[in-house]
């Protein structure tokens, strides 16, 4: 991420972690959805769109309060809301506003005309009545999230073929804080989708850990054996990318680096190259969920969540397979409940983000006390779990925990579902965001030539030998015959 650069004469400005600031972006829209509930509609403003054949009726405002207000008014509205606040948040984390400003406006551009397309009705729509009701003979059935794969196309278009624009959108290309914004309003999302089964949601919540627990035990070992005895790299290496292939990608990698004092590069080249084969997962794995497991839902989504590294491109792998499952299944008769699919993705993916504190500050002890001992004796400490426990958790715990006690608690259920679908339509923009972020960063042929292979080819043998299937088969074990509830 690009900071700003400080004379020795100029005051340093504060400086917030992407982490805090997701949490606050994220809980801020949290509220102001809340507001509505209470007869104080803030939100209903912001621009959705609509599955389409006459573009003229795309864009509108999600809420009926704002139902007489232009589409493309509530698109420039929503604009300016997410510039200002993403631009103070920006200069909150150091960067230089201007040309975060400037980029943010061309990644926005990009990226919600990529929800445009993809909401257009040969792409789109899902049931034979769909189909009918736009006119067209044919679609892909990918529902209006198809948008999400339009977005992650234009940004890869942009990061192999128009570098110099990628290097200009960069100030805005952040998709960690994007995604970790959503995640934290993803919460109430899931919150009041569970309130209405809540007995289901705790099996699914126990069979997730569980799942998680042992592709822990199973993941790391097996690829920091494969990366020393096979390919010989030194345990600096070995462990970033066992924690990265296995675990949870970026922030894991980076998180052992700093564990075991690693070289700043080894977690960089680690993190780059996740980010790469995340985008292949992205364009691959839910497409094969739909393929072979469609009957199997939530096995899929399990799946993806142990499969796919990167909180972006996990929870954005969750979001299509929804989208193609739930079509395929609607098309068969079959309406599962929304959101099920990609809350067990993101269950999972949120629980396995738990842990990289508590295996980060295990490794700094090994490291510590049996590996790099130091002369001076130091000793990973207790707080090093704090240090490196990811923040926007915290968020998405508490959207779940306050709608859900909302939802039951308070009777609430009936007035929180408008409201918290205001927030969820901010949690798709930021989704959209996330998916073009992660294009734009993917420059193929820069990684190979930073010489990148030789740690490709332990993922390769890794992540496609047995990281997969190893998944999949966990999987199968915790979720086979577990369906989502069905709609209505």
């Amino acid at each position: 991420m690009t900071q700003a650069t400080f004379t020795a004469e100029a005051p340093q400005r504060p400086h917030f972690s992407e982490d805090w600031l997701s949490v606050a972006v994220g809980l801020l829209v949290f509220v102001l959805a809340l507001l509505a509930v209470f007869g104080h509609d803030l939100l209903g403003w912001v621009a959705s769109t609509s599955i389409w054949i006459d573009p003229a009726k795309a864009l509108g405002a999600v809420s009926k309060a704002y139902a007489g207000l232009n589409g493309f008014a509530a698109l420039a509205i929503t604009y300016a809301a997410l510039l200002t606040t993403l631009s103070l948040a920006a200069f909150a984390n150091g960067a230089d506003v201007k040309k975060f400003a400037l980029a943010f406006t061309a990644v926005f551009a990009i990226a919600y005309a990529s929800w445009f397309v993809g909401s257009y009705a040969h792409l789109a729509a899902v049931t034979p009545a769909d189909r009918e009701k736009f006119g067209v003979s044919w679609s892909l059935r990918l529902t209006n999230e198809g948008g999400f794969i339009v977005a992650l196309l234009a940004g890869l278009v942009i990061a192999n073929f128009f570098p110099r624009f990628a290097a200009w959108l960069s100030e805005a290309v952040r998709p960690e804080l994007y995604i970790k914004i959503a995640i934290v309003i993803l919460g109430s999302f899931i919150a009041v989708t569970a309130a209405g089964k809540l007995g289901f949601a705790s099996s699914v919540l126990l069979r997730g850990v569980a799942a998680i627990i042992e592709a822990y035990l199973i993941y790391w070992a097996v690829v920091y054996f494969v990366a020393r005895k096979y390919f010989g790299f030194s345990r600096e290496w070995a462990a970033p990318l066992a924690s990265g292939i296995s675990i949870c990608g970026v922030s894991a990698a980076i998180a052992t680096g700093g564990a075991i004092r690693a070289r700043p590069q080894v977690a960089v080249f680690v993190s780059s190259l996740v980010v790469v084969f995340a985008v292949i997962e992205v364009l691959v794995l839910p497409f094969l969920a739909q393929t072979f497991l469609a009957h199997e839902p939530l096995v899929a989504a399990a799946w993806l969540g142990l499969a796919v590294k990167t909180d972006g491109a996990a929870i954005a792998s969750g979001a299509i397979a929804e989208s193609l499952l739930t079509a395929q299944a609607a098309a068969e008769g079959v309406h599962y409940q929304a959101g099920w699919i990609l809350g067990v993705t993101t269950t999972i993916k949120v629980f396995i983000d738990v842990f990289i504190g508590i295996w980060a500050f295990v490794l700094a002890q090994i490291w510590t006390r049996h590996i790099n001992v130091s002369e001076s004796g130091d000793k990973a400490r207790l707080a090093e779990i704090w240090q490196r426990f990811p923040k926007f958790i915290l968020g998405f715990l508490f959207t779940f925990i306050v709608t859900l006690a909302l939802a039951i608690g308070g009777g609430l259920t009936d007035k929180l579902a408008p409201a918290i679908a205001e927030a969820n339509t901010f949690r798709v923009i930021f989704f959209i965001l996330t998916f073009f972020s992660i294009g734009v960063l993917s420059d193929f042929r820069r990684l190979w030539q930073a010489g990148i292979g030789r740690l490709a080819a332990v993922y390769v043998v890794s992540l496609f030998g047995f990281v997969i299937w190893v998944g999949l088969a966990i999987s199968f074990v915790f979720f086979a015959g577990v369906k989502p509830p069905l709609a209505g």
